[in-house]
């Protein structure tokens, strides 16, 4: 791995849940990389703005913050919410100085199976979000999640239903996730990340494998990178190849990983990234 590979390399804080966020900013610093990936909570819980002066500190950048999203509600008060909170989002994320708000859809609200309308719910609440947004120098990034959380989780399932979305706004304002984990499967992904790169809509790149049996619950079946089915460098030559040359996340939920030291596992990322990605 060379030094440019490791400059691009950004750790999602989930894949280390159980580092505080100060933990975070020494170890990577220890470790040499310099880009972070955030959820909310965490920061949060530790304040926007105190999670902001921390990783200015510690030399970090934020690659993205996860998440907002959740635009499916038929109900017009849970729909005013969502928007209210995705609103604040965009809000914490500029403070962060991102430019990368990562979102997920929503589900289908409860009886409903109407996909299709779901997806236009989704389209409704960009058209709101995203003038917001660009006026704070924040990009959404429709992330697509894997056909089995479409139910419950997120009705956008393909790149092409992401860019489908995305490409009803300008591309500085809306664009798409590369998720190995959700896209791996695909058979239309290569031809559906050229369409993104040829718009400009890549506006991240993260990294999990795909391992079976999946865990009960199936959310945390993220695993390590090379522990799957992912071709990581057929990905990364997909990407680069439609121009992305920005941040490459390693974003794993995984209990195994969450109950080893914080360190060991930090160390073990870098490796199987230079190992399987590079």
């Amino acid at each position: 791995m060379t030094d440019a590979d490791l400059a691009r390399l950004s750790i999602n804080q989930e894949t280390i849940k159980q580092w505080s966020l100060e933990e975070l900013a020494e170890g990577c610093g220890k470790a040499g990389i310099g880009r972070v990936g955030l959820w909310r909570a965490p920061v949060q819980a530790y304040g926007v703005e105190r999670t902001a002066r921390l990783l200015l500190d510690a030399g970090l950048t934020v690659t993205s913050l996860c998440r907002g999203g959740f635009f499916t509600a038929l109900d017009p008060g849970e729909r005013a919410r969502a928007l209210d909170d995705n609103r604040a989002a965009v809000d914490e994320a500029a403070a962060l100085s991102t430019d990368t708000l990562v979102l997920v859809s929503g589900g289908l609200p409860p009886g409903s199976r109407d996909l299709y309308g779901a997806r236009e719910r989704v389209a409704e609440a960009l058209a709101e979000l995203a003038p917001y947004a660009a006026e704070r120098g924040v990009r959404l990034a429709i992330e697509p999640l894997h056909p089995m959380f479409a139910s419950d989780r997120c009705v956008v399932s393909t790149l092409a239903q992401a860019l489908d979305l995305a490409e009803r706004f300008p591309a500085d304002q809306v664009g798409v996730v590369v998720d190995t984990y959700h896209l791996w499967w695909d058979d239309t992904a290569p031809a559906q990340i050229a369409r993104a790169g040829a718009g400009g809509r890549i506006h991240a790149f993260q990294l999990a494998d795909w391992i079976t049996p999946l865990p009960a619950g199936v959310l945390l079946g993220r695993g390590q990178l090379g522990d799957g089915s992912v071709d990581f460098r057929a990905f990364r030559r997909a990407v680069e190849s439609a121009g992305y040359d920005g941040p490459i996340e390693v974003e794993i939920f995984n209990e195994a990983l969450w109950a080893r030291d914080g360190a060991e596992v930090l160390a073990e990322v870098a490796e199987r990234y230079g190992r399987h990605a590079c």
